[in-house]
């Protein structure tokens, strides 16, 4: 799981500038459509032994050779399209300076930003800015007449591949969905077909149709794999390779063992295998670099089963991680102070390693937009046998701050209530958030058991957003308490309402920035928010959170935080009883009731007061060049090398990285 994906419109993105941005270093290196492109520093590189920084290498290339895989999960045609953008953005000798041309550019940049034809965060298809006849021009001009009329309909008809993940309560949301996990079945054969083949009183079940794609043939139900031989082979086999030589030179034993089954389930696609991994993963809690690599979250399967591709290399900040390690040391008092029914708590809590990281480079579903921080395995049962690892990713979250600092104009002045709130997120805003996504990731995602007999996908469509909902009430809930204050983490008793302040009216309002006039909010991390927001404003009558007009703007002002907090430990203990019960109808109750319709109102006002900012509602990253350093023909260190060329570094992977 990751706080996502995710940079929650948080302090991070509402704090007002503190005049730390570092001179001659330009965050915010390109802006378009509803996004801002940053780059990001990489602290602690040039400390790392030779050996270091060429396992960071090869696995920062493994990451890379994996990013077809994501372009084409996300809908079967992406590739091909991209393939002739590409081609025109490269081999276009036209006018490159009118109107039409600098309006495709954009879209190229969308395109290549969502890693496909639909937004990254609100799924929907978005379209170019330039009419369908001068798009088949340039298509005409490098020579791909042939494709015009297939690629003209697929970027252009709102009626084909319209939504990445429905979710319609009218149709069958795997038959409306474009992701590229379903081919020729609807919902009810796919799951008739997993409960065909699960084992409910299997105690370590695999995570059944993580690297699959479901078909039909013959009129049968079979999967396809994902791996070398497979689906997405040529990838997988470039992947595996980097991997192999990233196991001659990893730190130690442990990492070595892990990277070898991930090798072996890359080219087996046994599941076993999968888990056989993370558990060995997991073990290493003494290196300094580390990654993630494979089909991992399934944020973006309509069911909740399939892994988007997703890579990721950091390296540990141990210094920050002072404070992680204190979480992580008292994780069972956590568990055992929980406001949630005994029955529902972890007896003794497994190995929660947790630190500070620093990315060395970003891939598949986690570049360009990118998580703050994340907690895997997402298996409960390696959970709770064997433990998980928890980040909060220090370099990504600094460089949305920085970037912030940049900009002409604060979110926060625009939407707190008074000067009071705006010098409580001045003081505390950055560094509460920070908290609250420590305790989010590394305490709150590994926190709580499901009942014997209870299917992790119980909660179906709904599990993400649940989740998303229970890990971060058991921040919010956490970061109020004095434990905090007494282990060292939170300055004083009233650094937490900072987060508070900002966590509601994030929820309630702010968020709807990012969400077109008249559309559901469907995006798990967004309905998280909304959810715990607007179910606390309810219960607590105005009396808790109040709705407030001046000068005809509303804003939403927390009267009473220990009676919020209250709010937020009684729904955390409802949402981890409808988990650990499997409660499905319960979980959809609340989400649908609370987290999906926006009033239209507050989305007008919300829409007209950010657009008078001028900011941009999303931030993504480009990636840091690692480069080898030769002398006498033998490589004597790895340099890191900042670019500021979004397009340039888009147009260098799709031809350096291209396998399908």
């Amino acid at each position: 799981m990751k706080a996502k994906f995710v940079m929650t419109v948080s302090a991070v993105l509402l704090s007002a500038a503190c005049g730390r941005t570092e001179a001659g270093f330009k965050y915010t290196v390109d802006q378009f459509a509803d996004v801002k492109i940053i780059r990001y520093k990489v602290p602690g590189w040039e400390s790392l032994s030779l050996q270091q920084k060429e396992y960071a290498y090869h696995l920062a290339e493994a990451a890379k050779w994996g990013r077809d895989i994501l372009w084409d999960q996300n809908c079967r045609y992406n590739l091909r399209l991209r393939h002739a953008v590409e081609d025109i953005l490269t081999n276009y000798s036209g006018d490159r300076k009118c109107s039409e041309f600098v309006a495709f550019e954009e879209y190229a940049k969308r395109l290549f930003f969502s890693n496909g034809i639909h937004h990254h965060y609100a799924e929907d298809k978005f379209f170019p800015g330039c009419d369908s006849a001068y798009f088949e021009k340039l298509l005409d001009a490098v020579g791909r007449s042939e494709e015009a009329g297939f690629l003209i309909s697929y970027v252009y008809d709102p009626l084909v591949c319209p939504q990445r993940r429905s979710t319609s309560q009218d149709g069958d949301i795997v038959e409306l969905s474009s992701v590229n996990f379903y081919e020729g079945v609807n919902r009810e054969e796919v799951e008739a077909y997993y409960a065909s083949i699960a084992d409910p009183s299997d105690k370590t079940p695999v995570s059944y149709g993580l690297n699959t794609k479901v078909v039909k043939e013959n009129g049968e139900v079979v999967e396809k794999p994902w791996k070398v031989g497979g689906i997405y082979g040529p990838a997988i086999e470039k992947i595996c390779a980097e991997l192999e030589l990233a196991r001659k030179v990893a730190e130690n034993d442990t990492q070595k063992s892990a990277l070898g089954l991930l090798i072996e389930y890359y080219r087996s696609g046994d599941l076993r295998k999968w888990d056989e991994f993370n558990i060995e993963w997991v073990k290493d809690t003494l290196g300094t670099v580390d990654f993630v690599n494979g089909f991992v979250e399934d944020y973006n399967d309509p069911l909740g089963r399939k892994g988007s591709w997703e890579g990721h290399v950091n390296i540990k900040d141990a210094k920050a991680s002072e404070r992680s390690s204190i979480l992580s040391a008292n994780a069972q008092w956590f568990e055992d102070n929980s406001p949630v029914d005994p029955r529902f708590r972890k007896a003794k809590v497994k190995g929660v390693s947790a630190k500070v990281i620093n990315a060395v480079c970003l891939a598949g579903d986690a570049y360009p937009a990118t998580p703050i921080g994340i907690n895997l395995p997402n298996a409960d049962w390696i959970r709770r046998d064997h433990g998980s690892k928890s980040v909060t990713i220090a370099n990504i979250s600094h460089a949305y701050d920085y970037s912030a600092e940049e900009a002409p104009a604060s979110v926060l002045t625009e939407f707190a209530w008074d000067d009071a709130e705006i010098a409580r997120a001045k003081k505390y805003g950055s560094y509460a958030s920070e908290i609250h996504t420590d305790l989010h990731e590394c305490l709150g995602h590994g926190s709580g058991q499901l009942l014997k007999g209870v299917s992790s996908t119980a909660m179906g469509e709904y599990s993400s957003a649940l989740e998303e909902s229970r890990a971060d009430l058991f921040g919010l809930y956490y970061a109020a308490d004095p434990k905090l204050v007494e282990l060292g983490i939170m300055p004083d008793g009233e650094a937490y309402k900072a987060e508070y302040d900002n966590f509601i009216r994030n929820g309630l309002m702010v968020q709807f920035n990012r969400v077109e006039p008249g559309r559901l909010n469907t995006e798990a991390h967004m309905q998280d928010r909304k959810l715990i927001a607007e179910w606390c404003y309810r219960q607590g009558e105005g009396k808790v959170i109040a709705r407030k007009v001046r000068d005809g703007k509303t804003y939403f002002v927390v009267e009473d935080y220990e009676a919020l907090r209250g709010l937020f430990g009684k729904l955390l203990a409802e949402i981890q009883r409808i988990k650990s019960e499997g409660d499905y109808e319960a979980g959809k109750a609340l989400v649908e009731n609370y987290a999906v319709h926006i009033d239209p109102a507050i989305h007008r006002e919300v829409l007209e007061r950010y657009s008078a900012l001028n900011l941009k509602p999303y931030g993504g990253f480009i990636n840091p060049e690692i480069v080898p350093v030769e002398k006498g023909g033998v490589i004597t260190d790895y340099e890191i090398r900042y670019t500021d060329d979004y397009l340039g570094q888009m147009l260098e992977y799709g031809t350096k990285y291209r396998t399908l």
